[in-house]
């Protein structure tokens, strides 16, 4: 039986947006942890952390109330924007944003703390700001961090499974990505088809941790 490739592109999609965005957002995050220091920093790390330990399906049904249309931020973004962010892709890509952060930003953090601290003095000492010091010093000098949070951010978000059926459902060529897929021939007893998905989904996960754990090597050398 041919599969439908449509869940794999939406799933690549998915995967690629999250990462792209998630990059924005979790090197100016992770700078901003990395080195800063303040009473509170426990507090944020905590709550960037909170998707490592809870079950997905409890992420999804928090974020299914707060987005649903007759929410406080649901109704408010239906009513300001016509935004729904349930049971749609939007919906499933700020979802991703929220439960793959701390794979972005926790690499990260760890490659910025681990560079020797006189780095950072000797840049503000020649006059460069935290901003600069980050992008133009440290940054440059933590590739394989990068790398590494790039790649988890976006194998994580291939494999999501719970979060995505909590959020958006199973709308073919909407919200029905691969690991959707795989579940809907399983449930059909349809195995030779979901075997099909899922080696897919094996075989790109394998390669693209293969890749980064070969480029990390080579830069460690």
């Amino acid at each position: 039986m041919p599969i439908d490739w449509e869940p794999i592109w939406l799933t690549l999609r998915l995967a690629g947006i999250t990462t792209f965005l998630l990059l924005l957002i979790g090197v100016p995050l992770a700078g901003w942890l990395a080195l800063s220091r303040f009473r509170a920093k426990p507090i944020v790390e905590a709550l960037i952390s909170l998707p490592l330990v809870l079950p997905p399906s409890v992420v999804g049904f928090y974020l299914l109330l707060a987005f649903s249309p007759t929410g406080g931020l649901g109704a408010w973004l239906l009513k300001t924007v016509d935004v729904q962010l349930v049971f749609s892709f939007e919906g499933l890509v700020v979802a991703s944003l929220l439960y793959s952060l701390p794979f972005m930003v926790h690499p990260i953090q760890a490659g910025l703390e681990n560079l020797p601290v006189s780095w950072r003095e000797a840049s503000y000492t020649l006059g460069q700001s935290r901003i600069k010091t980050l992008w133009r010093v440290l940054l440059p000098n933590c590739k394989p961090a990068l790398l590494t949070g790039i790649v988890l951010t976006f194998a994580h978000t291939i494999g999501e499974f719970g979060l995505v059926l909590m959020i958006g459902g199973n709308l073919p060529g909407q919200t029905r990505v691969a690991s959707i897929a795989i579940y809907n021939e399983v449930e059909q007893l349809h195995f030779e088809t979901a075997h099909t998905y899922a080696a897919l989904l094996l075989g790109l996960s394998f390669a693209i941790l293969l890749l980064v754990y070969a480029i990390n090597k080579r830069v460690t050398v």
